[in-house]
């Protein structure tokens, strides 16, 4: 479904960002991915996408550093040439109830998910308004649509995301350009390693699991291939029926 598109994902040198590149590599497309810290996990990823026989670059880089990822970026269109498909899928939690909550927590979380998605996006806007096609997919989560406690910080940034993602879909939709969001609830990543076997939190799962990072990555595939080139401002909920 991506064969001859170049995808730059953030975030994946693990969990969902990972099984988004192997994915969209399985469909075809060349892959450049961001990361932040983890040079080993980094590697292993490139290798698994290299190993799918597509094209395969990683950066270390800070999303929330502007100025780091427009360098970033201008490596990416260097080395590929250009860039087709956007996913903006880094994140971080500081989890805390509100009382408990420090400054640096919520600037943190605020920073590196949705000042990130807006850095990225900046720098690939004028790229798919020229080509006048192009997908830009943002990671949100269910905590973005119905808040949880202990992590105000965190929906805040996904329900900004899904405002972002509304707003970026407007501006290019005569474009041909779409920009979307998926919305996970749970799911098995090393972020929720530590409650992936409590039963409390399955059991508020209509499908009493978490999801698994590939059926993820299936549905982000999906939407940036052509046979999703009518879907733009669309928030996709992919959590087993939890905010239903």
């Amino acid at each position: 479904m991506l064969k001859g598109k170049v995808a730059l994902v953030t975030g994946a040198a693990r969990g969902i960002g990972r099984a988004i590149c192997e994915n969209f590599a399985d469909c075809g497309a060349d892959i450049a991915f961001f990361y932040a810290s983890n040079d080993s996990a980094a590697e292993e990823c490139k290798a698994s996408v290299e190993a799918r026989g597509v094209k395969c670059r990683a950066y270390k880089c800070d999303v929330s550093d502007y100025h780091a990822v427009e360098e970033a970026f201008k490596s990416v269109v260097t080395e590929f040439g250009t860039v087709d498909i956007l996913v903006n899928n880094a994140g971080i939690t500081r989890d805390r109830l509100v009382l408990a909550m420090k400054e640096q927590d919520f600037d943190d979380v605020i920073a590196v998910n949705l000042k990130g998605a807006f850095n990225l996006i900046k720098q690939v806007y004028p790229v798919l308004a020229r080509k006048r096609s192009g997908r830009i997919i943002n990671i949100s989560s269910v905590a973005g649509l119905c808040g949880n406690p202990g992590q105000l910080n965190y929906s805040a940034s996904k329900a900004g995301l899904i405002a972002m993602t509304k707003t970026v879909a407007k501006e290019l939709a005569a474009r041909g350009v779409t920009c979307n969001a998926i919305a996970p609830g749970f799911v098995e990543t090393d972020m929720t390693k530590d409650i992936a076997q409590s039963a409390p939190l399955a059991d508020a799962i209509p499908m009493n699991r978490f999801a698994k990072p590939e059926e993820i990555a299936a549905l982000a595939s999906f939407l940036a291939s052509d046979r999703a080139a009518y879907i733009t401002g669309e928030v996709i909920r992919c959590d087993g029926g939890l905010a239903m």
